[in-house]
């Protein structure tokens, strides 16, 4: 059965409803030349496999229906049979050689990650991903943007439920982009689809990938890694853009963050009144601690440990400072250092130690946050 008809068998399958449609059973061609070069290559071995399929079944039927003991035929006898020793051998070497140098050429291609128009540092962090332009100065947190009404059942699930970022990672089309992909935490794993691109990121080393988009769109995956109890809050989305048009949003960027970090050295000369600091407190806590924490600061006990009347929120201030800015090491308290912004550290860390009763009286400014970040 040659090819062509096999191919025609499996699309009659898929358009009587035999089988589901392509997208739920099959890899996707994606937007890419690698990922089609894939997706070449899977339906190729596929065919391969097919084939394969059909002689050995095929043979063992005819076999059986027509060598079976009731026809009264002898089974041969094949016993040291140097000839077919050398046969079953030789034809899978062969077979396999010839799967191994499609795959090969594709292999190589996937791992050629030179000469790179853009470059990105991808990095997961329990349960987000944070980009870094390397040669642009402009970096990020990507987070879950479905709502969490949602996730609960109280609101009806969206089109792209679990699949969506408040800030997607931006990239242009036409240019081949570097992804260096590592973790500052657990295992994680970039995957999308459409671009055929599924690397770990692993904590203290850099994988590399690659993808040179060639249409416009907005393409999205998840982390392929189980890494903990959100892993799969933990969506990618990236939109591919027009040369000029991903020029003008890089630019836009560039602008906005150098304003911001303007904004924040002229707060390290200011002063934020306790009723400010736990106003913007509360905000912080509610959307980045109380996943683990609890809002009632009581936390989970033997999983999260409760700040209320902990020996951290009520004890030294720059040991506070400490775990906020930089995490803990081997446990699940990641550093909030560069996801927030000194007055956002400031605020939160305020509204920890004089929030449920732990009442300290202490204020922490932008600038106390800034002294143990740069050691001035």
């Amino acid at each position: 059965m040659g090819r062509g008809v096999i191919t025609a068998l499996f699309a009659t399958l898929l358009t009587s409803g035999v089988v589901a449609e392509p997208s739920q059973l099959n890899l996707r061609r994606g937007v890419t030349d690698i990922s089609a070069q894939v997706y070449d290559l899977h339906m190729t071995i596929f065919y391969i496999c097919v084939v394969i399929g059909i002689v050995v079944f095929g043979a063992m039927l005819y076999a059986m229906v027509f060598h079976r003991k009731s026809r009264g035929v002898k089974p041969a006898n094949f016993h040291e049979s140097v000839r077919v020793e050398v046969a079953w051998t030789v034809v899978p070497f062969i077979i396999l050689i010839g799967m191994a140098i499609p795959a090969a050429s594709t292999l190589i291609d996937m791992e050629d990650a030179s000469q790179a128009d853009v470059t990105v540092l991808v990095t997961g962090s329990q349960w987000k991903w944070h980009y870094k332009y390397m040669d642009r100065d402009v970096e990020y947190y990507s987070v879950l943007a479905t709502q969490p009404e949602q996730i609960a059942n109280k609101f009806n699930k969206g089109e792209n439920y679990l699949l969506e970022v408040d800030r997607p990672l931006v990239i242009p089309t036409d240019k081949k982009v570097r992804f260096l992909v590592t973790s500052d935490d657990v295992i994680h794993s970039w995957w999308v689809p459409d671009f055929a691109v599924k690397k770990d990121a692993n904590p203290g080393f850099i994988n590399e990938a690659w993808a040179k988009v060639n249409e416009p769109g907005i393409y999205r995956g998840q982390c392929a890694e189980l890494c903990g109890k959100d892993h799969g809050f933990m969506p990618v989305v990236v939109i591919a853009k027009e040369p000029a048009d991903y020029e003008a949003w890089i630019t836009e960027q560039e602008g906005i963050q150098r304003k911001a970090k303007e904004e924040e050295q002229k707060l390290l000369a200011m002063n934020m009144e306790m009723d400010e600091l736990m106003e913007v407190g509360a905000r912080v806590y509610q959307s980045a601690c109380a996943a683990c924490h609890m809002p009632n600061g009581e936390g989970l006990p033997g999983v999260f440990p409760a700040l209320k009347g902990s020996a951290i929120a009520t004890g030294e201030m720059t040991k506070h400072i400490d775990v906020v800015v930089n995490g803990v090491s081997g446990t699940a308290m990641q550093a909030f250092g560069k996801q927030l912004s000194l007055k956002e550290l400031a605020a939160v860390i305020t509204y920890e130690r004089n929030a449920w009763g732990n009442n300290t009286g202490d204020t922490v400014q932008a600038k106390d946050v800034n002294a143990l970040m740069t050691g001035k």
